[in-house]
This record gives C-alpha cells, structure tokens and sequence, in this order.
C-alpha cells in the first residue's frame, strides 16, 4: 500500500474556454488558457498536490470525465452548460464529490439567462467574476478543504 499519497483535484473547463484571449477579452480577459493552466500548475506543484486540467466543448467528455477520472477534488466552469445542463448536475450528484464552481466573469452582473446556475446549490461553493483569479482562488480553497479534513485518498 502507498503512503504520502497526494491529493488529486482535476480542473474542467468548459465549452469556449480553449479561445480565452480571442473571445470578448472585455469580458474574459487577455490571458489563453494556455497561461491559466501553466498558473494552476505551478501553484499546485508548490502546494503539493497533483492537478489534472480538462477542456472539452462536450457535455458528454465532461460528464464522462466527473464520473470515470479518480480525483479528491474538482473545480469546474461549465461555462455555457452552466445554465442548462442536467446533465453536468447530475455526474456531479452521482459522485458526490467536494467541488467548487468557478466563473471568469461574474455571470450575476451578465445577461439574465446566465445568472441561473443549474449546478450551483450541489457544489461547495461558486467563486465567480475575479478573472483566472477565480480559477485560483478556488485551487487554494480546493487545498485547504483537503488539508483541514485530513484528507486521505
């Protein structure tokens, strides 16, 4: 049996993030995701734990990643299926998994169909408007949730 394992959080990203820094950087930002992902690395690497990140444009990819992958830990954007995915919702209740919801803009100060979240009331919590600081934000809460709980995978 392994001793000191490592605690696994994965990171999705949802539909359009792979055009972060094309797409409306009024409302996202400048950074690619290429750069939120080489940032959520390095601070995991100094915090200890092992990330996965994940994009995919398919709710089916996303779902099949919440219930095959082995993680401790998610931290999801949804993006667009945010607003309309039973689908996402129910993978996240089926695992029952520690998550937290993340959003690079603040989706309550947006259109009004976007301030419905359909996974929000069965996560942890919903960081959302702080740009890759939300991103951020919620690995280091992802962490100290871990670590409080004497977490052992």
């Amino acid at each position: 049996m392994k001793t000191n394992q490592r605690n696994k959080i994965l990171v999705i990203h949802g539909p359009n993030l792979h055009l972060l820094g094309k797409r409306q950087p009024e409302v996202y930002g400048n950074f690619s995701l290429k750069e939120l992902n080489q940032g959520l690395a390095e601070k995991a690497r100094k915090k200890g734990v092992d990330l996965k990140v994940f994009q995919s444009n398919s709710e089916g990819e996303i779902v099949e990643k919440i219930t095959k992958f082995k993680y401790d830990f998610l931290i999801i954007n949804p993006a667009a299926y945010t607003h309309t995915s039973v689908a996402i919702r129910d993978a996240l209740l089926g695992v029952n998994k520690p998550t937290i919801e993340v959003h690079i803009s603040n989706i309550y100060r947006r259109e009004e169909f976007r301030k419905k979240s359909l996974v929000s009331d069965v996560v942890l919590g919903l960081i959302s408007g702080l740009g890759k600081e939300s991103y951020l934000l919620a690995l280091d809460a992802a962490i100290t949730f871990l670590k409080s709980r004497n977490f052992k995978p």
